[in-house]
């Protein structure tokens, strides 16, 4: 219902925004800004849709190979202690595990065009295992908040576009990105375990929540170690290499299984088509009432009431100007992008400002838009409590971005 509620709120804060506008201010172009958006979205949520079947026909064939020749369930054993406690309603060694765990994997290393479809193969898993087919799960709800709460170990594409501004190190982000979004993810985990009753002081999970810390240390520790110049392409280097390899060792597992690939890979490729065309009323459905809410210039009023309420307060409010990518991120991956790079330009890429606005696109994800393609892809229409907690986590990552940035960049 939360969802319901926001959907229409984006249209009727449009509406009285525009009518302010109109009446008050004598702008005559915003009712006409909100009708071009509806259009420009509703096109891009299709283009969107048609990216998506050739990249999603290619990865849940490549899954199909891995559940075949046992990588699934390998992968599964492997981090099957920690999500029996996190997802006790999977049974043990289901493909659902293995789904899960390649798309925070994907995630992790910044490969968003192979994390999409991973994740809609771990949500189709994870549908057949709930028992109310409209209804979100308690395990679908504790993916999609992980998911949407953004862990990225190699932010990539954040460290071209800063190089592409003439920054002059532009992997400085790359570790205040990592922490961020490290309170991100912890945030939402805390926040669905207190809803769903689980008991996360147990050893089993602290022991993989440590361990996962010491490992983002290490990372942490290795990337600071190398020279400016060099980071960008080792993480480029290192997250398209683990990701063939992966690949690589599907096939090499189906093989010895003695599995006809090419049969086995055709057969998973052929959900692709038919899981993003299931998409598109639903993506359309978000994507335009976030554009409306961004047309009518109630965004920049957002961003523009927070910098007077912590003016008041006489707090600093240098992080203000990076604001509309933070409150961007949920809503759209490419409307934050374009946020980010309009900061960088008008401040200066290495600017507080600039160096801000790159850890916040790095800190959460599109909470909106994941939930709209990953729960569309099952049609689930009761979302529950899902929402709420993304935008938790989205909020830790937030205010997280702002403290660190502060540290690193004052």
């Amino acid at each position: 219902m939360a969802l319901n509620y926001i959907w229409i709120a984006f249209f009727l804060i449009a509406f009285v925004v525009a009518l302010i506008k109109l009446l008050f201010l004598g702008d005559s172009e915003a009712f006409t800004r909100i009708v071009a958006s509806t259009f420009t979205m509703a096109e891009t949520s299709v283009n969107i849709a048609i990216y998506l079947i050739g990249v999603m026909t290619l990865w849940l064939g490549i899954m199909k190979i891995g559940e075949d020749g046992g990588a699934i369930r390998i992968l599964s054993k492997i981090i099957s202690p920690l999500f029996r406690k996190l997802f006790p309603e999977i049974p043990k060694d289901h493909p659902a595990g293995g789904a899960m765990l390649m798309n925070f994997a994907a995630n992790m290393l910044g490969l968003d065009n192979a994390a999409t479809p991973l994740g809609l193969k771990a949500m189709k898993e994870l549908q057949k295992l709930n028992p109310n087919k409209d209804t979100a799960s308690n395990a679908q709800i504790m993916f999609l908040v992980l998911n949407t709460s953004g862990l990225t170990l190699i932010p990539i594409s954040i460290m071209a576009l800063r190089a592409a501004q003439g920054a002059a190190n532009p992997a400085d982000v790359f570790i205040p990105i990592l922490l961020a979004t490290y309170f991100s993810t912890l945030a939402g985990l805390i926040v669905v375990s207190i809803y769903q009753k689980i008991n996360l002081l147990n050893l089993t999970v602290l022991g993989y929540i440590g361990a996962g810390s010491l490992a983002i240390a290490g990372i942490i520790y290795y990337f600071s170690q190398l020279p400016e110049e060099s980071i960008g392409g080792v993480s480029g280097l290192a997250g398209n290499f683990i990701l063939f390899s992966i690949i690589i060792a599907f096939l090499i597992l189906a093989v010895r299984k003695k599995v006809n690939v090419y049969e086995s890979f055709v057969e998973g490729a052929k959900e692709g088509f038919n899981v993003a065309v299931k998409i598109i009323p639903y993506l359309v459905a978000m994507l335009v009432a976030i554009g409306v809410f961004r047309a009518s210039g109630a965004m920049d009023m957002l961003v523009s009431g927070v910098g007077w309420c912590f003016a008041k307060l006489g707090a600093n409010t240098d992080f203000v100007p990076a604001l509309p990518t933070a409150f961007m991120k949920p809503l759209s991956g490419s409307g934050a992008r374009g946020m980010m790079v309009e900061a960088m330009q008008t401040y200066g890429v290495d600017s507080f400002v600039g160096r801000l606005a790159s850890t916040f696109q790095g800190s959460t994800e599109t909470t909106f838009y994941t939930l709209a393609v990953y729960f569309g892809a099952v049609s689930i229409r009761k979302t529950r409590y899902t929402l709420t907690c993304g935008l938790v986590a989205d909020l830790a990552g937030i205010v997280a971005a702002i403290f660190i940035a502060y540290l690193f960049f004052r």
